[in-house]
């Protein structure tokens, strides 16, 4: 019999809940009656359940975040229904803030705030054992880092063969960017060094390839990034390679760094880098501190010395921050040659200290997750429209890499205001912003470039990209087919 049952939607069955696996790795003498069991987006409401409750579990907690917390009231409403006895107990960022104001909070049993480690297994307890705790919302305790075991063990074979893993360094921010959730942390905490990268090694050996670092600020101590480059890339082979994902800090990046990064071949490193914004009127507004310069310098270099792949971050529709000011930072970051450009549109993440703006500024927001913004003084209903269906076009075409030559021809000049222009025609060509089979996005882009540019080079451009486009699709049925054959 299962006591405890840790669940999740995730986005996607590759990635795997570092959060639940941080609780069950804390949950003492009640770990050998727990178990994890994920669940993905999009899965019915009422199969869910019924796998959480062949468990015949006392207790499932639910790790609750933006992108899942309206199925997950689905799936806590119906087992209060039909299993009013199965106390629940949820955690995660959706729910630390704002308890009063969400159905879910309202449903379930116990909540708990911020950190779960400590503080899961302190309410699991009493729930078990009594004295059944008196209070609802448990604000969760941050102990030392080396108070808290590691959660690396709980990765299954399964997860290291076919999951993204995700690990962290450390955990917090030193920065107050008001947008973020880290805004309110009082700094970052590292674990320490040699005992993780005893954990990585662990991972290693037991056949892991993929980490993705959850860190906010990868490259802040440069003294301990270097070591863990080094871990990597002393692993690394032509023949069994590494890929490992961190966040930087756009701005720092000393030469030392630099040094290491270099010496990584292609598709081992990818660097998540938050720009948001080169408006430094807007920075200030959000208390974002950022050398752009130093920042432009930093990309710059990735793009021109390093083999490492750039995912870098824009954030629309923060306050201050125009249509036309948003475009002359779009255009600086694309001369700067990131590989993919996130154009994100601002969210009101419950909690953070953005909508101290709301009123000055006008911010409206949508009513639904993930509550991104509609509406501001300075963008209107419309202009946010257009600025949605930018970024999912840009998805397709430019962060795709499927249109590497072709892109050139649309971006020419000025890359945002010709690719908004590509993405007016795209949106009232067909009316719609997905599911377009690649041949007909192919015609599509093919089309609006005839209308701007010389036919010959157009078929030219789109010939070359097609054709490896077909042999990338090739390539990937063959991967899933082999992983199948396994």
């Amino acid at each position: 019999m299962t006591t405890i049952v840790l669940t999740t939607l995730n986005a996607r069955y590759t990635h795997a809940s570092m959060g639940l696996r941080c609780i069950r790795a804390n949950l003492g003498e009640l770990r050998e009656n727990s178990v994890i069991d994920e669940f993905i987006i999009g899965q019915q409401t009422n199969e869910i359940v019924e796998k959480l409750l062949a468990y015949q579990p006392t207790i499932i907690g639910f790790g609750v975040y933006i992108w899942n917390v309206d199925e997950t009231t689905k799936i806590v409403a119906l087992l209060k229904r039909v299993a009013p006895e199965v106390v629940i107990i949820l955690g995660g960022p959706e729910v630390s803030f704002e308890i009063d104001e969400q159905r879910i909070c309202q449903l379930a049993d116990y909540v708990i705030t911020g950190w779960g480690d400590v503080t899961f297994r302190k309410v699991a307890q009493a729930v078990l054992h009594g004295p059944k705790p008196l209070m609802k919302v448990h604000v969760g305790e941050q102990p030392p880092l080396s108070e808290l075991a590691m959660p690396y063990g709980e990765y299954t074979d399964e997860d290291i063969a076919h999951r993204t893993l995700y690990v962290e360094a450390s955990r917090g921010c030193p920065f107050k960017c008001e947008f973020c959730l880290s805004a309110l942390d009082k700094t970052a905490w590292p674990f320490e060094t040699e005992a993780f990268l005893a954990q990585m090694d662990v991972l290693y050996q037991r056949g892991a390839r993929q980490f993705k670092f959850v860190d906010r600020t990868f490259n802040l101590n440069a003294k301990v990034s270097l070591k863990i480059l080094q871990f990597f890339l002393d692993r690394y082979t032509q023949a069994d390679p590494i890929y490992a994902h961190f966040e930087l800090v756009p701005d720092h990046l000393p030469d030392v760094l630099k040094e290491t990064i270099a010496k990584f071949p292609a598709g081992a490193l990818q660097f998540e880098i938050g720009i948001q914004t080169f408006n430094t009127d807007v920075q200030a507004l959000v208390s974002r501190k950022q050398n752009n310069d130093k920042a432009a310098e930093n990309l710059r270099w990735l793009h021109t010395q390093s083999r490492a792949h750039m995912h870098v971050d824009l954030i629309a529709g923060l306050p201050g921050e125009t249509m036309q000011s948003f475009g002359v930072g779009f255009d600086r970051l694309v001369g700067l040659g990131p590989h993919e450009i996130q154009f994100g549109i601002l969210k009101r993440l419950r909690g953070t200290p953005i909508i101290r703006h709301t009123a000055p500024y006008q911010m409206t927001f949508s009513p639904d997750a993930p509550y991104e913004i509609v509406a501001n003084q300075d963008l209107t209903f419309n202009d946010m429209q257009r600025m949605s269906r930018f970024a999912r076009y840009w998805d397709l075409v430019a962060n795709s890499g499927r249109f590497a030559n072709t892109l050139p021809l649309l971006l020419k000049d000025s890359p945002f205001d010709n690719f908004m222009m590509f993405a007016d025609w795209l949106y009232a060509t067909t009316g719609k912003t997905h599911q377009f089979a690649l041949e007909r996005l192919f015609e599509f882009v093919r089309n609006y470039l005839f209308q701007i540019e010389n036919e010959e080079i157009v078929d030219a451009a789109i010939a070359i990209d097609k054709e490896r486009a077909q042999i990338k699709t090739r390539s990937a049925k063959l991967q899933r087919q082999q992983r199948h054959e396994v």
